[in-house]
């Protein structure tokens, strides 16, 4: 009977150490962003506020957060003031005034574009994660692709009903930087992970990848198990009940 291998000291307190980093790791760097982010907008918006209405004048250390607040009531305050007419009256004041300088126009409505594209629930944002064939032919990207519309690029180049479709390739580990690219509806393969689960995957440069769901063949097409199987609760299944109701013996 041959005795099991042991594992020596050594080797456990590496596999403490890593699985105490794996732990400690993402929690510092959340906090690190978190703190770092407060702190920028305190730098920003404390020296505004009079110096009775700030804490730090009262006490013998800083309030961490407060200006953060402060800007969080300003912008709510402002998004209320623009819902009425006035408001908009004021903002369309300021548009045209902004729409005559050369320079900030251009600056402004690209911005504005962007953080409405972002914040709106139009569903104008990526709708899923493909593949295309890049930078050659047998080595495959992750692309975010984007919603099939009719553009002048559509038009310049025609490509008798295989339409070119925007995907923007993501860096690795940095997604908010990349390429935007027009490929043809018929090169791109598209997946069933999320975009979520795409982000993920680039961010970890292909460590963390999302679970595969398994698939089953179902009138002679491969659909995802899930959808074969539902879950209890699920609903009533007329074909199946219909099939036991004819097998039983008349009486």
């Amino acid at each position: 009977m041959s005795d099991a291998p042991k594992t020596s000291g050594m080797t456990r307190l590496r596999n403490y150490f890593l699985t105490g980093f794996v732990v400690c790791a993402p929690l510092a760097i959340t906090a690190y962003i978190a703190w770092s982010f407060i702190g920028w907008v305190d730098s920003w918006v404390k020296p505004y506020i009079p110096a009775h209405y700030n804490p730090d004048t009262y006490l013998p250390f800083p309030v961490p957060g407060f200006g953060l607040i402060v800007a969080l009531i300003l912008v709510t305050l402002i998004g209320f003031m623009t819902a009425n007419i006035v408001g908009r009256a004021i903002v369309s004041f300021g548009e045209r005034l902004l729409g005559r300088m050369p320079l900030v126009r251009g600056i402004y409505r690209s911005l504005k574009q962007i953080f409405e594209t972002v914040l709106s629930n139009k569903g104008d944002m990526f709708r899923q994660v493909g593949l295309v064939e890049y930078p050659r032919k047998g080595v495959w990207s992750l692309v975010f692709v984007a919603n099939e519309k009719e553009t002048e690029i559509n038009q310049k180049l025609d490509q008798q009903g295989d339409p070119l479709i925007a995907v923007f390739m993501p860096c690795t580990p940095n997604p908010t930087t990349g390429f935007l690219m027009y490929v043809r509806k018929s090169e791109i393969v598209l997946l069933d992970m999320t975009i979520e689960d795409g982000a993920k995957l680039i961010v970890s440069a292909g460590l963390v990848a999302p679970e595969v769901k398994p698939m089953v063949t179902l009138n002679g097409e491969a659909i995802h198990a899930s959808l074969a199987n539902p879950p209890l609760g699920a609903g009533p299944q007329p074909a199946r009940r219909s099939r036991t109701a004819s097998s039983r013996p008349n009486r």
